[in-house]
Protein backbone atom coordinates (compact mmCIF):
# COMPACT_ATOMS: atom_id res chain seq x y z
CA UNK A 1 0.00 0.00 0.00
CA UNK A 2 1.14 3.54 -0.68
CA UNK A 3 -0.67 6.83 -0.32
CA UNK A 4 -1.39 9.23 -3.16
CA UNK A 5 0.54 12.45 -2.82
CA UNK A 6 -1.48 15.59 -2.24
CA UNK A 7 -1.04 16.62 -5.88
CA UNK A 8 -2.07 13.15 -7.13
CA UNK A 9 -5.14 13.34 -4.90
CA UNK A 10 -6.13 16.82 -6.10
CA UNK A 11 -6.16 15.48 -9.68
CA UNK A 12 -8.51 12.78 -8.43
CA UNK A 13 -10.76 15.20 -6.49
CA UNK A 14 -11.10 17.52 -9.49
CA UNK A 15 -12.86 14.87 -11.58
CA UNK A 16 -16.60 15.41 -12.07
CA UNK A 17 -19.21 14.01 -14.49
CA UNK A 18 -18.30 16.67 -17.07
CA UNK A 19 -14.58 17.08 -16.23
CA UNK A 20 -12.76 13.81 -16.92
CA UNK A 21 -9.24 13.64 -15.54
CA UNK A 22 -7.68 10.98 -17.75
CA UNK A 23 -4.90 11.51 -20.27
CA UNK A 24 -4.68 9.81 -23.66
CA UNK A 25 -1.68 8.24 -25.39
CA UNK A 26 -2.11 7.09 -29.00
CA UNK A 27 0.37 4.87 -30.82
CA UNK A 28 -0.10 4.14 -34.54
CA UNK A 29 1.47 0.79 -35.45
CA UNK A 30 2.49 -0.57 -38.83
CA UNK A 31 1.81 -4.26 -39.42
CA UNK A 32 4.11 -5.96 -41.92
CA UNK A 33 3.08 -9.05 -43.88
CA UNK A 34 4.23 -11.41 -41.12
CA UNK A 35 2.07 -9.68 -38.49
CA UNK A 36 -1.25 -9.09 -40.29
CA UNK A 37 -2.88 -11.57 -37.89
CA UNK A 38 -1.88 -9.47 -34.87
CA UNK A 39 -5.22 -8.99 -33.09
CA UNK A 40 -6.59 -7.87 -29.74
CA UNK A 41 -5.89 -11.26 -28.15
CA UNK A 42 -2.27 -11.11 -29.28
CA UNK A 43 -2.03 -7.58 -27.94
CA UNK A 44 -3.44 -8.70 -24.58
CA UNK A 45 -0.68 -11.31 -24.43
CA UNK A 46 1.91 -8.59 -25.15
CA UNK A 47 0.57 -6.40 -22.33
CA UNK A 48 0.27 -9.39 -20.01
CA UNK A 49 3.90 -10.24 -20.63
CA UNK A 50 4.94 -6.73 -19.63
CA UNK A 51 2.81 -6.17 -16.55
CA UNK A 52 5.82 -6.99 -14.42
CA UNK A 53 7.42 -3.69 -15.51
CA UNK A 54 4.21 -1.64 -15.80
CA UNK A 55 3.59 -1.44 -12.07
CA UNK A 56 1.03 1.43 -12.13
CA UNK A 57 -1.28 -0.75 -14.22
CA UNK A 58 -1.61 -2.99 -11.16
CA UNK A 59 -2.57 -0.18 -8.73
CA UNK A 60 -6.10 -0.24 -7.26
CA UNK A 61 -7.56 2.86 -5.62
CA UNK A 62 -8.59 2.47 -1.95
CA UNK A 63 -10.62 5.24 -0.29
CA UNK A 64 -10.10 6.10 3.38
CA UNK A 65 -13.16 5.78 5.66
CA UNK A 66 -14.99 9.07 6.22
CA UNK A 67 -12.48 10.72 3.82
CA UNK A 68 -10.07 11.23 6.70
CA UNK A 69 -7.11 11.42 4.32
CA UNK A 70 -6.02 11.06 0.72
CA UNK A 71 -6.74 7.64 -0.85
CA UNK A 72 -4.13 4.91 -1.17
CA UNK A 73 -2.96 2.61 -3.94
CA UNK A 74 -3.20 -1.12 -3.32
CA UNK A 75 -0.34 -2.51 -5.35
CA UNK A 76 -0.18 -5.79 -7.27
CA UNK A 77 -3.93 -6.22 -7.61
CA UNK A 78 -5.43 -8.64 -10.13
CA UNK A 79 -5.71 -7.23 -13.65
CA UNK A 80 -8.46 -8.47 -15.97
CA UNK A 81 -6.98 -7.86 -19.41
CA UNK A 82 -10.28 -8.69 -21.09
CA UNK A 83 -11.76 -5.68 -19.28
CA UNK A 84 -8.79 -3.33 -19.64
CA UNK A 85 -7.77 -4.09 -23.24
CA UNK A 86 -10.74 -3.56 -25.56
CA UNK A 87 -11.30 -3.83 -29.32
CA UNK A 88 -12.47 -0.86 -31.41
CA UNK A 89 -13.24 -0.55 -35.12
CA UNK A 90 -12.98 2.78 -36.95
CA UNK A 91 -15.21 3.54 -39.89
CA UNK A 92 -13.89 3.61 -43.45
CA UNK A 93 -11.65 4.86 -44.95
CA UNK A 94 -9.67 4.75 -41.70
CA UNK A 95 -7.68 7.97 -42.01
CA UNK A 96 -6.82 10.75 -39.59
CA UNK A 97 -10.38 12.02 -39.24
CA UNK A 98 -11.82 8.58 -38.53
CA UNK A 99 -9.20 7.77 -35.88
CA UNK A 100 -9.59 11.20 -34.29
CA UNK A 101 -13.34 10.63 -34.13
CA UNK A 102 -12.84 7.29 -32.38
CA UNK A 103 -10.41 8.83 -29.87
CA UNK A 104 -12.96 11.54 -29.06
CA UNK A 105 -15.55 8.87 -28.28
CA UNK A 106 -13.06 6.96 -26.12
CA UNK A 107 -12.22 10.16 -24.24
CA UNK A 108 -15.88 10.97 -23.52
CA UNK A 109 -16.36 8.49 -20.66
CA UNK A 110 -14.57 8.53 -17.28
CA UNK A 111 -12.59 5.61 -15.93
CA UNK A 112 -14.31 3.25 -13.49
CA UNK A 113 -12.69 3.57 -10.06
CA UNK A 114 -13.65 0.00 -9.14
CA UNK A 115 -10.82 -1.11 -11.46
CA UNK A 116 -7.21 -0.01 -11.93
CA UNK A 117 -7.42 3.41 -13.51
CA UNK A 118 -6.44 2.65 -17.10
CA UNK A 119 -7.86 1.20 -20.30
CA UNK A 120 -6.35 0.38 -23.69
CA UNK A 121 -8.20 0.25 -26.97
CA UNK A 122 -6.97 -1.91 -29.85
CA UNK A 123 -8.17 0.08 -32.85
CA UNK A 124 -8.54 -1.68 -36.19
CA UNK A 125 -9.71 -0.50 -39.60
CA UNK A 126 -6.95 2.05 -40.28
CA UNK A 127 -5.67 2.49 -43.81
CA UNK A 128 -2.37 0.98 -45.03
CA UNK A 129 -2.45 -2.08 -42.79
CA UNK A 130 -2.06 -0.10 -39.59
CA UNK A 131 -3.62 -0.35 -36.19
CA UNK A 132 -3.66 2.06 -33.27
CA UNK A 133 -3.46 1.57 -29.54
CA UNK A 134 -5.20 4.23 -27.44
CA UNK A 135 -4.12 4.28 -23.81
CA UNK A 136 -6.44 5.99 -21.33
CA UNK A 137 -4.71 6.66 -17.99
CA UNK A 138 -5.98 8.66 -15.03
CA UNK A 139 -3.87 11.75 -14.37
CA UNK A 140 -3.71 10.82 -10.68
CA UNK A 141 -1.64 7.82 -11.76
CA UNK A 142 1.01 9.58 -13.87
CA UNK A 143 2.06 12.98 -15.21
CA UNK A 144 3.56 13.58 -18.65
CA UNK A 145 7.10 12.54 -17.76
CA UNK A 146 5.96 9.39 -15.95
CA UNK A 147 3.57 8.52 -18.79
CA UNK A 148 6.37 8.90 -21.34
CA UNK A 149 8.57 6.56 -19.29
CA UNK A 150 5.68 4.13 -18.90
CA UNK A 151 5.09 4.22 -22.66
CA UNK A 152 8.77 3.48 -23.29
CA UNK A 153 8.55 0.45 -21.01
CA UNK A 154 5.53 -0.77 -22.91
CA UNK A 155 7.39 -0.67 -26.21
CA UNK A 156 10.44 -2.63 -27.35
CA UNK A 157 12.77 0.36 -27.17
CA UNK A 158 15.46 -1.87 -25.73
CA UNK A 159 15.89 -5.58 -26.50
CA UNK A 160 15.63 -7.99 -23.61
CA UNK A 161 13.67 -10.92 -22.22
CA UNK A 162 9.98 -10.41 -21.56
CA UNK A 163 8.20 -11.98 -18.61
CA UNK A 164 5.32 -14.33 -19.31
CA UNK A 165 3.64 -13.55 -16.02
CA UNK A 166 0.13 -12.12 -16.32
CA UNK A 167 -0.98 -12.58 -12.69
CA UNK A 168 0.69 -11.44 -9.50
CA UNK A 169 0.17 -12.11 -5.85
CA UNK A 170 -2.33 -9.38 -4.96
CA UNK A 171 -1.73 -7.34 -1.84
CA UNK A 172 -4.39 -8.13 0.78
CA UNK A 173 -7.16 -5.58 1.18
CA UNK A 174 -6.45 -3.42 4.26
CA UNK A 175 -8.91 -3.36 7.14
CA UNK A 176 -10.79 -0.23 8.16
CA UNK A 177 -8.69 0.01 11.30
CA UNK A 178 -5.45 -0.18 9.32
CA UNK A 179 -6.59 2.58 6.96
CA UNK A 180 -7.63 4.89 9.81
CA UNK A 181 -4.44 4.30 11.82
CA UNK A 182 -2.32 4.89 8.74
CA UNK A 183 -4.22 8.10 7.98
CA UNK A 184 -3.65 9.55 11.45
CA UNK A 185 0.03 8.59 11.42
CA UNK A 186 0.51 10.27 8.03
CA UNK A 187 -1.31 13.39 9.22
CA UNK A 188 1.17 13.65 12.09
CA UNK A 189 4.06 13.40 9.62
CA UNK A 190 2.55 16.18 7.51
CA UNK A 191 2.06 18.38 10.57
CA UNK A 192 5.77 17.97 11.22
CA UNK A 193 6.53 19.17 7.69
CA UNK A 194 4.53 22.41 8.01
CA UNK A 195 7.53 24.51 9.19
CA UNK A 196 9.55 23.42 6.15
CA UNK A 197 6.63 24.15 3.81
CA UNK A 198 6.10 27.59 5.35
CA UNK A 199 9.85 28.25 5.10
CA UNK A 200 9.89 27.18 1.43
CA UNK A 201 6.98 29.54 0.74
CA UNK A 202 8.58 32.47 2.57
CA UNK A 203 11.89 31.98 0.74
CA UNK A 204 10.08 32.03 -2.61
CA UNK A 205 8.15 35.20 -1.78
CA UNK A 206 11.36 36.92 -0.64
CA UNK A 207 13.14 35.92 -3.87
CA UNK A 208 10.32 37.43 -5.92
CA UNK A 209 10.41 40.65 -3.86
CA UNK A 210 14.18 40.99 -4.29
CA UNK A 211 14.07 40.36 -8.03
CA UNK A 212 14.88 43.45 -10.12
CA UNK A 213 13.14 42.07 -13.22
CA UNK A 214 9.74 43.63 -13.81
CA UNK A 215 7.23 41.18 -15.18
CA UNK A 216 4.54 42.13 -17.68
CA UNK A 217 1.16 43.34 -16.39
CA UNK A 218 -0.49 40.17 -17.69
CA UNK A 219 1.84 38.04 -15.57
CA UNK A 220 1.58 40.14 -12.44
CA UNK A 221 -2.21 39.75 -12.57
CA UNK A 222 -2.47 36.05 -13.45
CA UNK A 223 -5.97 35.45 -12.13
CA UNK A 224 -7.84 37.63 -14.62
CA UNK A 225 -7.83 35.84 -18.00
CA UNK A 226 -10.03 37.46 -20.64
CA UNK A 227 -13.48 35.99 -21.36
CA UNK A 228 -13.43 33.87 -24.55
CA UNK A 229 -15.48 31.32 -26.49
CA UNK A 230 -13.42 28.51 -24.94
CA UNK A 231 -14.24 29.32 -21.30
CA UNK A 232 -17.57 28.01 -20.04
CA UNK A 233 -19.17 25.06 -18.27
CA UNK A 234 -18.01 21.90 -20.03
CA UNK A 235 -20.16 19.21 -21.59
CA UNK A 236 -19.22 15.52 -21.03
CA UNK A 237 -18.62 14.96 -24.77
CA UNK A 238 -15.03 15.06 -26.01
CA UNK A 239 -13.75 15.74 -29.53
CA UNK A 240 -10.21 15.13 -30.70
CA UNK A 241 -7.99 16.34 -33.55
CA UNK A 242 -4.37 15.87 -34.59
CA UNK A 243 -1.77 17.32 -36.92
CA UNK A 244 1.83 16.38 -37.66
CA UNK A 245 4.76 18.70 -38.39
CA UNK A 246 8.38 17.84 -39.11
CA UNK A 247 10.56 18.36 -36.06
CA UNK A 248 13.38 19.46 -38.37
CA UNK A 249 11.21 22.31 -39.72
CA UNK A 250 10.38 23.44 -36.19
CA UNK A 251 14.06 23.38 -35.18
CA UNK A 252 15.09 25.28 -38.32
CA UNK A 253 12.49 27.96 -37.70
CA UNK A 254 13.34 28.27 -34.02
CA UNK A 255 17.06 28.54 -34.77
CA UNK A 256 16.43 31.25 -37.39
CA UNK A 257 14.33 33.27 -34.95
CA UNK A 258 16.50 32.57 -31.88
CA UNK A 259 13.80 30.80 -29.87
CA UNK A 260 13.32 27.34 -28.36
CA UNK A 261 11.03 24.53 -29.50
CA UNK A 262 8.79 25.28 -26.54
CA UNK A 263 8.62 28.94 -27.60
CA UNK A 264 7.61 27.77 -31.09
CA UNK A 265 4.85 25.56 -29.68
CA UNK A 266 3.45 28.46 -27.64
CA UNK A 267 3.76 30.92 -30.53
CA UNK A 268 2.00 28.53 -32.93
CA UNK A 269 -0.75 28.12 -30.34
CA UNK A 270 -1.06 31.89 -29.89
CA UNK A 271 -1.44 32.49 -33.63
CA UNK A 272 -3.85 29.61 -34.14
CA UNK A 273 -6.00 30.68 -31.19
CA UNK A 274 -6.04 34.24 -32.55
CA UNK A 275 -7.65 32.90 -35.73
CA UNK A 276 -10.33 31.11 -33.69
CA UNK A 277 -10.90 34.11 -31.44
CA UNK A 278 -11.60 36.25 -34.52
CA UNK A 279 -13.89 33.55 -35.91
CA UNK A 280 -15.91 32.80 -32.77
CA UNK A 281 -15.65 35.99 -30.68
CA UNK A 282 -15.16 38.50 -33.48
CA UNK A 283 -12.15 40.01 -31.70
CA UNK A 284 -8.74 39.16 -30.27
CA UNK A 285 -7.96 42.24 -28.19
CA UNK A 286 -6.27 40.71 -25.15
CA UNK A 287 -3.51 38.18 -24.48
CA UNK A 288 -4.63 34.75 -23.37
CA UNK A 289 -3.35 33.04 -20.25
CA UNK A 290 -2.09 29.50 -20.76
CA UNK A 291 -1.11 27.07 -18.04
CA UNK A 292 2.06 25.29 -19.14
CA UNK A 293 2.99 22.20 -17.08
CA UNK A 294 6.56 22.25 -15.82
CA UNK A 295 8.05 19.11 -14.32
CA UNK A 296 10.45 19.16 -11.37
CA UNK A 297 11.32 15.46 -11.56
CA UNK A 298 12.68 14.26 -14.91
CA UNK A 299 13.89 10.89 -13.61
CA UNK A 300 13.99 8.42 -16.49
CA UNK A 301 12.86 5.54 -14.28
CA UNK A 302 9.83 7.28 -12.72
CA UNK A 303 6.61 5.73 -14.07
CA UNK A 304 3.96 7.03 -11.68
CA UNK A 305 3.02 10.08 -9.66
CA UNK A 306 2.77 13.78 -10.47
CA UNK A 307 5.75 16.06 -10.06
CA UNK A 308 4.77 19.15 -12.01
CA UNK A 309 3.17 22.49 -11.57
CA UNK A 310 1.46 24.91 -13.93
CA UNK A 311 3.37 27.97 -15.13
CA UNK A 312 1.11 30.78 -16.37
CA UNK A 313 2.27 32.27 -19.67
CA UNK A 314 0.67 35.22 -21.46
CA UNK A 315 0.03 34.29 -25.11
CA UNK A 316 0.14 37.38 -27.37
CA UNK A 317 -2.93 36.44 -29.37
CA UNK A 318 -3.74 40.15 -29.57
CA UNK A 319 -0.79 40.85 -31.88
CA UNK A 320 -1.34 40.72 -35.64
CA UNK A 321 2.28 40.31 -36.80
CA UNK A 322 3.44 36.64 -36.67
CA UNK A 323 7.11 37.43 -35.95
CA UNK A 324 6.15 39.87 -33.22
CA UNK A 325 4.00 37.11 -31.69
CA UNK A 326 7.02 34.80 -31.68
CA UNK A 327 9.25 37.42 -30.06
CA UNK A 328 6.64 38.37 -27.45
CA UNK A 329 5.92 34.70 -26.71
CA UNK A 330 9.63 34.10 -26.11
CA UNK A 331 9.84 37.09 -23.73
CA UNK A 332 6.67 36.17 -21.85
CA UNK A 333 7.73 32.53 -21.47
CA UNK A 334 11.13 33.65 -20.15
CA UNK A 335 9.48 36.00 -17.65
CA UNK A 336 7.03 33.31 -16.54
CA UNK A 337 9.79 30.75 -16.09
CA UNK A 338 11.91 33.16 -14.06
CA UNK A 339 8.98 34.06 -11.81
CA UNK A 340 8.08 30.39 -11.46
CA UNK A 341 11.61 29.46 -10.41
CA UNK A 342 11.86 32.38 -8.01
CA UNK A 343 8.62 31.50 -6.27
CA UNK A 344 9.55 27.81 -6.11
CA UNK A 345 8.42 25.07 -8.52
CA UNK A 346 7.16 22.81 -5.71
CA UNK A 347 5.07 25.44 -3.95
CA UNK A 348 1.62 24.27 -5.07
CA UNK A 349 2.38 20.56 -4.82
CA UNK A 350 3.69 20.94 -1.25
CA UNK A 351 0.57 22.75 -0.07
CA UNK A 352 -1.65 20.25 -1.92
CA UNK A 353 -0.78 17.69 0.75
CA UNK A 354 -3.03 19.64 3.13
CA UNK A 355 -6.11 19.79 0.90
CA UNK A 356 -8.98 18.03 2.75
CA UNK A 357 -10.63 15.35 0.56
CA UNK A 358 -14.32 16.03 1.25
CA UNK A 359 -14.32 19.84 0.92
CA UNK A 360 -11.98 19.64 -2.09
CA UNK A 361 -14.34 17.31 -3.95
CA UNK A 362 -17.32 19.53 -3.10
CA UNK A 363 -15.49 22.63 -4.34
CA UNK A 364 -14.58 21.03 -7.67
CA UNK A 365 -18.13 19.74 -8.17
CA UNK A 366 -19.46 23.25 -7.56
CA UNK A 367 -16.94 24.84 -9.93
CA UNK A 368 -17.74 22.29 -12.66
CA UNK A 369 -21.39 23.40 -12.70
CA UNK A 370 -20.62 27.10 -12.94
CA UNK A 371 -21.29 28.56 -16.38
CA UNK A 372 -19.11 31.61 -15.87
CA UNK A 373 -15.66 32.46 -17.13
CA UNK A 374 -12.57 30.66 -15.83
CA UNK A 375 -10.94 32.98 -13.30
CA UNK A 376 -7.54 31.29 -13.40
CA UNK A 377 -6.59 30.53 -17.02
CA UNK A 378 -7.89 30.23 -20.57
CA UNK A 379 -6.46 26.81 -21.47
CA UNK A 380 -3.62 24.36 -20.76
CA UNK A 381 -0.84 23.87 -23.34
CA UNK A 382 1.74 21.10 -22.94
CA UNK A 383 4.93 20.24 -24.80
CA UNK A 384 6.44 16.87 -23.84
CA UNK A 385 9.56 15.35 -25.45
CA UNK A 386 8.74 11.80 -26.49
CA UNK A 387 10.97 8.87 -27.48
CA UNK A 388 13.84 9.66 -29.85
CA UNK A 389 13.91 6.12 -31.22
CA UNK A 390 11.21 4.10 -32.93
CA UNK A 391 9.53 1.64 -30.61
CA UNK A 392 7.85 -1.66 -31.35
CA UNK A 393 4.85 -3.47 -29.92
CA UNK A 394 4.77 -7.20 -30.42
CA UNK A 395 7.54 -6.70 -32.98
CA UNK A 396 5.44 -4.23 -35.02
CA UNK A 397 6.81 -0.73 -35.72
CA UNK A 398 5.28 2.25 -33.89
CA UNK A 399 5.19 4.97 -36.54
CA UNK A 400 3.41 7.78 -34.65
CA UNK A 401 2.63 8.80 -31.08
CA UNK A 402 0.05 11.39 -30.00
CA UNK A 403 -0.88 12.51 -26.52
CA UNK A 404 -3.35 14.85 -24.88
CA UNK A 405 -4.12 15.89 -21.33
CA UNK A 406 -7.57 16.48 -19.83
CA UNK A 407 -9.80 19.50 -20.10
CA UNK A 408 -9.84 21.48 -16.87
CA UNK A 409 -12.82 23.14 -15.23
CA UNK A 410 -14.03 26.04 -17.33
CA UNK A 411 -11.55 25.46 -20.17
CA UNK A 412 -12.96 23.83 -23.28
CA UNK A 413 -9.65 23.35 -25.11
CA UNK A 414 -6.40 21.51 -24.42
CA UNK A 415 -3.37 21.60 -26.75
CA UNK A 416 -0.74 18.92 -26.17
CA UNK A 417 2.39 18.45 -28.29
CA UNK A 418 4.56 15.33 -28.24
CA UNK A 419 7.69 14.88 -30.29
CA UNK A 420 8.47 11.39 -31.57
CA UNK A 421 11.64 10.63 -33.55
CA UNK A 422 11.34 13.14 -36.48
CA UNK A 423 7.77 14.28 -35.79
CA UNK A 424 6.15 17.07 -33.79
CA UNK A 425 2.64 15.76 -33.19
CA UNK A 426 -0.07 18.23 -32.17
CA UNK A 427 -3.21 17.03 -30.39
CA UNK A 428 -6.28 19.09 -29.52
CA UNK A 429 -9.06 18.05 -27.16
CA UNK A 430 -12.32 19.97 -26.87
CA UNK A 431 -15.71 19.40 -25.37
CA UNK A 432 -18.93 19.31 -27.38
CA UNK A 433 -19.72 23.03 -27.10
CA UNK A 434 -16.47 24.94 -27.69
CA UNK A 435 -15.79 24.56 -31.42
CA UNK A 436 -17.68 23.07 -34.35
CA UNK A 437 -14.68 20.86 -35.15
CA UNK A 438 -11.35 20.73 -33.25
CA UNK A 439 -9.57 20.29 -36.60
CA UNK A 440 -10.21 24.01 -37.03
CA UNK A 441 -7.50 24.54 -34.43
CA UNK A 442 -5.02 21.96 -35.80
CA UNK A 443 -5.50 23.42 -39.31
CA UNK A 444 -4.90 26.89 -37.86
CA UNK A 445 -1.65 25.67 -36.23
CA UNK A 446 -0.34 24.53 -39.63
CA UNK A 447 -1.44 27.79 -41.28
CA UNK A 448 0.28 29.76 -38.53
CA UNK A 449 3.51 27.81 -38.99
CA UNK A 450 3.50 28.58 -42.72
CA UNK A 451 2.89 32.28 -41.95
CA UNK A 452 5.80 32.38 -39.50
CA UNK A 453 8.16 30.70 -41.97
CA UNK A 454 7.05 33.06 -44.76
CA UNK A 455 7.65 36.09 -42.53
CA UNK A 456 11.06 34.70 -41.50
CA UNK A 457 12.12 34.25 -45.13
CA UNK A 458 12.05 30.46 -44.97
CA UNK A 459 10.49 28.05 -47.41
CA UNK A 460 6.72 27.81 -47.09
CA UNK A 461 6.87 24.22 -48.33
CA UNK A 462 6.85 22.04 -45.22
CA UNK A 463 8.65 18.72 -44.98
CA UNK A 464 6.16 15.95 -45.63
CA UNK A 465 5.99 13.36 -42.87
CA UNK A 466 4.47 10.18 -44.24
CA UNK A 467 1.96 8.96 -41.65
CA UNK A 468 -0.97 6.59 -41.70
CA UNK A 469 -3.10 9.39 -40.29
CA UNK A 470 -2.26 11.74 -43.16
CA UNK A 471 -5.27 10.60 -45.15
CA UNK A 472 -8.31 12.83 -44.87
Amino acid sequence: MKRLSGWDAVLLYSETPNVHMHTLKVAVIELDHDRRDFDVDAFRRVIGGRLYKLEPFRFQLVDIPLKLHHPMWRENCDVDLTYHVRPWQVRAPGGRRELDEAIGEIASTPLDRDHPLWEMYFVEGLADDRIAVVGKIHHALADGVAAANLLARGMDLAPGPQSGRTRFAADPAPSTGELVRSAFADHLRHIGRIPRTVGYTAQGINRVRRSTRKLSPELTRPFTPPPTFMNHMLTPERRFATATLALADIKETGKTLGVTINDMVLALSAGALRKLLLRYDGMADHPLLASVPVSFDFSSDRISGNYFTGMLVALPSDLDDPLERVRRTHDNAFDAKEGHQLLGPELVSRWAAYFPPGPSESLFRWLATRDGQNKVLNLPISNVPGPREHGRVGGALVTEIYSVGPLTTGSGLNITVWSYVDQLNVSVLSDGATVDDPHELTDAVIDEFIEIRRAAGLSEKLTVIQTAMAQA
